[in-house]
């Protein structure tokens, strides 16, 4: 399960409407967790989105970007404990390009955005190779 609060979904949201038609993408923080204990967001962070050969469906996150939220976010004593992006015009569903770039321990929201307009917004987790939605509460 991925608790955040109502201003890190709007906030998710808003950055996946500014970048229609192409893919956003951004990391959220938050405590340390065991896995299986569930993921608690504190706040989202905007990352640049370096694929510009195919921006409309894929996404490659700045390494540079990722770098400075996780200095910044170890000084706070919290971890990247997720990765978020948007699929325009398409479900917020993982793709198997989605799934072979994952990593088993953080949760991956996909927001869907269809015709500029706020769609599904779902979180993943990657167990065994594959993905299984995580229940998504707003506190």
């Amino acid at each position: 399960m991925l608790t955040i609060t109502p201003e890190i979904r709007a906030h998710i949201e808003a950055h996946a409407v500014e970048t229609y038609p192409h893919e956003c993408c951004g990391v959220i923080v938050g405590p340390s967790t065991k896995l299986g204990t569930g993921r608690v967001g504190t706040a989202a962070y905007r990352t640049g989105n370096l694929n510009t050969e195919r921006a409309h469906d894929r996404f490659t996150l700045d390494p540079k970007d990722y770098m400075r939220v996780d200095k910044q976010a170890r000084a706070a004593g919290l971890d990247i404990i997720g990765i978020y992006h948007s699929h325009p015009d398409h479900p917020a569903q993982p793709s198997e390009t989605d799934r072979a770039a994952a990593w088993e321990g953080y949760s991956y929201v996909i927001v869907a955005v269809n015709k500029g307009a706020v769609g599904d917004f779902h979180s993943f987790e990657l167990h065994g190779g594959q993905f299984s939605q995580e229940e998504v509460r707003c506190l």
